[in-house]
């Protein structure tokens, strides 16, 4: 009969049997000191759910009453760079909300169908999110592109204030999800489209400024192409990391080669091989391994080593296979 590990409920629990001579679930007690040993924020038990799910209802509520307002602005003033502004922010509104139901899809129980439940959805939530910034970044440069052959009068002081309310509503929930954007791809994404329209919201401040002294509207899509530039600069980071993890690669905080060292460099650890290390979703890291051992009587040690290493490396669910003879034709990259 295969081993199976369920809770006392009879769920699945995220617990793997080590291999085919030990029952004991990788994941050990969970009340061992080191299983709650969290390094460099790939957990998603670090942010406070509650507080960051209450910042993006607001930031949602905020932003969608500040995207009527701007848009209506906008079209009265005849400004591209309001009317761009308030487009973004509709972007926004629907990447918070992604980003809400990303986080509400992290505390989904495991099944039979999806053994790890929704952790995955995170991760293609950021890439949407990436995209809807390359759009909005597109719509911004291709109408700055139109208002340069076709000018129209802009009503400075009308751009300023209202641009200047942007400034607050975006930059009061950029600064709110700050700390948790650092733990959790996903909240990244919704940090860059806060902390990117702030950036616009400044950028077209300025250009109203200046259009109210000066009476030069050309400075309008001039400031609104600087600041797609800054924006297409901040998302691209995001957009190449989010599709490296859609695919399955190692994450980019992690060193798989010092990993590696560290495992090998061991007691009693002859070589590995057959490593792989991926992310189950935007704060959630696991690894499986073949490690080869002198002796078996060594296996619930080194294990032990080997899950504070992983633990270490931001690496929550390692799986590890034990064995006592080198693989002669086992392929691994080249360390």
């Amino acid at each position: 009969m295969k081993n199976k590990q369920y809770n006392q409920a009879g769920e699945h629990t995220d617990c793997a049997p080590v291999n085919k001579h030990h029952h004991e679930p990788i994941c050990g007690n969970h009340n061992e000191p080191y299983y709650h040993e969290h390094h460099h924020g790939h957990h998603h038990h670090h942010h406070n759910f509650s507080r960051v799910s209450k910042v993006l209802i607001w930031g949602i509520v905020l932003n969608l009453v500040y995207v009527l307002i701007e848009g209506g602005m906008g079209i009265y003033s005849n400004s591209m760079g309001l009317v761009s502004d308030a487009g973004h922010n509709l972007s926004d509104v629907f990447s918070l909300l992604l980003t809400l139901v990303g986080l509400k899809l992290t505390l989904a129980a495991a099944n039979r169908k999806f053994t790890y439940g929704y952790q995955k959805a995170t991760i293609l939530i950021s890439l949407l999110n990436a995209i809807i910034l390359l759009v909005a970044v597109g719509i911004i440069i291709i109408e700055s592109i139109h208002k340069f052959s076709h000018p129209e009068h802009i009503d400075g002081s009308i751009v300023s204030w209202t641009s200047g309310v942007g400034i607050i509503v975006n930059g009061i929930t950029a600064w709110l999800l700050m700390k948790d954007q650092k733990e959790d791809l996903n909240i990244r994404g919704a940090f860059l489209h806060m902390a990117a329209d702030t950036l616009v919201s400044v950028g077209v401040v300025i250009s109203g400024i200046i259009i109210t002294f000066t009476g030069w509207v050309m400075i309008d899509p001039i400031v609104s192409l600087c600041i797609a530039l800054l924006i297409l600069i901040s998302t691209w980071q995001m957009l190449k990391e989010t599709l490296c993890l859609a695919i399955d690669a190692v994450p980019e905080e992690i060193d798989i080669y010092k990993l590696m060292d560290q495992i090998t460099d061991l007691e009693n650890v002859k070589s590995i091989h057959h490593i792989h290390v991926w992310a189950i979703s935007t704060t959630l890291n696991a690894m499986t391994l073949h490690v080869v051992i002198d002796s078996r009587e060594n296996e619930d040690s080194v294990k032990k080593q080997i899950r504070r290493i992983a633990l270490k490396n931001s690496i929550a669910h390692p799986t590890i296979e034990f064995e006592t003879t080198p693989c002669s034709d086992c392929d691994q990259f080249q360390h």
